[in-house]
């Protein structure tokens, strides 16, 4: 299981003032699914991340990527100083 995931999930969801129970009804996502994404205990689809994505107003890579493109960007001209 992708920990970003896990940890951009429930911390999106949450800004969101959500609860799981909101979100899988707006993700037409089982809310054990939701649970089970939160605590790792399952990996999700990319259908799963499209819905969940949508559900929240994101783009389903903010779920799963580490940082942004500007952020390793920075990064990596910091280093090359």
């Amino acid at each position: 299981m992708n920990l970003m995931l896990r940890l951009k999930l429930r911390e999106i969801r949450e800004s969101r003032f959500l609860t799981q129970r909101e979100l899988s009804k707006r993700a037409n996502v089982g809310l054990s699914t939701i649970v089970r994404l939160e605590r790792g205990y399952q990996s999700p689809t990319f259908q799963t991340v499209k819905k969940l994505a949508d559900a929240l107003g994101i783009h389903p890579s903010q779920l799963v990527h580490r940082k942004s493109t500007s952020a390793r960007k920075r990064k990596v001209q910091s280093t090359d100083d």
